[in-house]
């Protein structure tokens, strides 16, 4: 029997072509909740943008849907936990806007430095104020851009057409990158915002991200220059850009995104050196049609048992293999995480992904994969899965190296993850303990481990006397904070490493507190 095709919203005709050459295509865009809810369950496949929502509800309905499609970038309206437990696949299209996303920064860039809008909207109001409006030219100035992903680097391809001068940090792209595209790296952070005459931002959404761009960055930035926002409202203090806007600090802004949407009233509206747009990012015919047909080959895909390449859940894998390797996906990505947290620097070169004992006999592709999730999940523009990992990591210039070696000496199974960045490397080892593989760290700065692995865990390393232990579990409990594990790590001689786990947060200055007492070299605290 034909797979059947609920196409519930409009998308690209090219899209819904390419779904009728093989199978049973329904036109649902008309249809109200309830008919959905009536129907759902003849289909096989189910194609979305972001008006229908696809809940929990709707899903225990769809007895026999295989694949959901949504048309675009997130799957924000997708109860994605629901679809995984029904064996459902969802997918998106993630790449369907980073052209127009990056076309729209350049956009905006030049309507600030040119006053574009300005200019427009007064010469329609009978006024010709040719010397009000004079701006500067972008040649040779310099562009900083903070996230240097996808989107970031097609900016700054652009950007180097106008013969601007680019520096750019991001910390998960390899040296090689820059130089590819002829962008300097930067050091860190702060030395983009010192460079800057324009600056643009394409970073995560993540809660360290939250009003990143604040009254402290926008102050390290050069008298003067100007800033864009075409990635996310929450990355931006905006009362500190109001401040550095009317105060002469920052000339202008080009904002496409904001706090809350959809905004409508903001003293940033009310200043003539500001140039906003309703969240436009992604509104380009160009970008909703490629989303459609993108969307409708991910469900061709999916109906036809091939790899699902914008899968945001698990990808399909072997029913016994499953068994066996389901429960060290969470442990592989821990340690990719926890690997990454320990680095002295987060700008990743290499890793190096070991598997031992049983593990080797089998096709560890899906671990190394978790890995990378947990590597690079937080630091990318965009969301991190179990498929597009692989390819952030590779767009990024971050080479993986996996092998196997059919024993352990210690373990069943053991999977060893070594992150090198900047000349130094990390290196950290896990494995299951019990029949359900409990999740264990055995594993960290060479020294061997038995610690499980809870929500928050602070690592510290010191020089080994007596005494040690006991002053660091006093300060916790002056904080508040209830040990639940302490771990000495047995290793190298002279020093030593303390885990200690918690099941709540660990402020950061309490890790600072410990770390000026003497004895102590360096400390972390990594949340999961």
């Amino acid at each position: 029997m034909t797979p059947k095709v609920l196409v519930k919203e409009k998308i690209a005709d090219a899209g819904v072509a390419l779904l009728q050459d093989k199978y049973d295509v329904t036109l649902g865009v008309d249809w109200d909740d309830a008919e959905l809810d009536a129907k759902i369950g003849e289909f096989d496949a189910l194609l979305v943008r972001s008006a229908t929502q696809v809940d929990a509800a709707l899903i225990e309905k769809a007895t026999n849907l295989k694949v959901i499609g949504r048309a675009g970038v997130g799957v924000d309206n997708i109860d994605v936990p629901a679809a995984t437990k029904r064996g459902i696949i969802v997918a998106n299209a993630p790449e369907s806007n980073i052209v127009t996303a990056a076309e729209h920064t350049v956009a905006l860039l030049m309507a600030v430095a040119r006053n574009v809008p300005q200019a427009d909207a007064a010469l329609k109001g009978g006024e010709w104020a040719r010397s009000r409006y004079g701006g500067v030219e972008v040649y040779e100035k310099t562009l900083g851009i903070l996230g240097f992903g996808r989107i970031g680097q097609l900016v700054a391809a652009r950007a180097r057409g106008f013969q601007m001068n680019v520096i750019a940090y991001d910390p998960f792209v390899s040296a090689e990158r820059y130089a590819e595209l002829g962008v300097e790296k930067a050091a860190d952070t702060d030395a983009v915002l010192k460079a800057a005459d324009f600056l643009t931002i394409h970073l995560p959404n993540t809660p360290e991200t939250k009003g990143f761009m604040n009254a402290e960055r926008f102050g390290m930035m050069k008298d003067g220059a100007r800033f864009l926002n075409v990635a996310r409202g929450g990355l931006v203090d905006y009362d500190a850009l109001l401040e550095a806007l009317t105060s002469g600090k920052l000339s202008g802004a080009g904002l496409d995104v904001f706090a809350s949407e959809p905004m409508t009233e903001s003293p940033l509206f009310a200043l003539d050196n500001v140039v906003v747009t309703p969240h436009l990012g992604a509104s380009t015919t160009e970008a909703q049609d490629r989303a459609g047909v993108q969307t409708a080959e991910q469900i061709d895909a999916a109906l036809s048992g091939e790899m699902v390449s914008n899968a945001v859940n698990i990808p399909k894998v072997g029913t016994e293999d499953m068994k066996i390797l389901e429960p060290f996906i969470p442990l592989a990505g821990r340690l990719g995480k926890l690997a990454v947290s320990l680095a002295e620097t987060p700008a990743v070169d290499s890793i190096e992904i070991d598997f031992q004992g049983r593990l080797a006999s089998f096709d560890t592709r899906l671990l190394t994969v978790a890995v990378l999730q947990g590597i690079l999940q937080g630091h990318t523009e965009e969301d991190v899965n179990l498929v597009n990992a692989p390819a952030l990591a590779d767009e990024r210039g971050i080479k993986v190296l996996e092998t196997s070696t059919s024993t352990s000496e210690d373990f069943t199974e053991l999977i060893k993850v070594t992150v090198k960045a900047n000349g130094d490397e990390i290196a950290v080892g896990g494995t299951g303990i019990g029949p359900k593989n409990d999740p264990r760290l055995v594993l960290v700065y060479g020294q061997d481990f038995n610690l499980n692995f809870a929500d928050h865990i602070a690592f510290f390393r010191y020089e080994d006397r007596p005494g040690m232990l006991g002053i660091v579990g006093t300060l916790f409990g002056n904080k508040g904070v209830n040990i639940d594990n302490a771990v000495i790590g047995a290793g190298n001689e002279g020093s030593a490493v303390l885990a200690i786990t918690s099941q709540q947060e660990i402020p950061k200055d309490l890790l600072e507190e410990i770390l000026k007492l003497e004895g102590f070299q360096d400390g972390h605290v990594v949340s999961f």
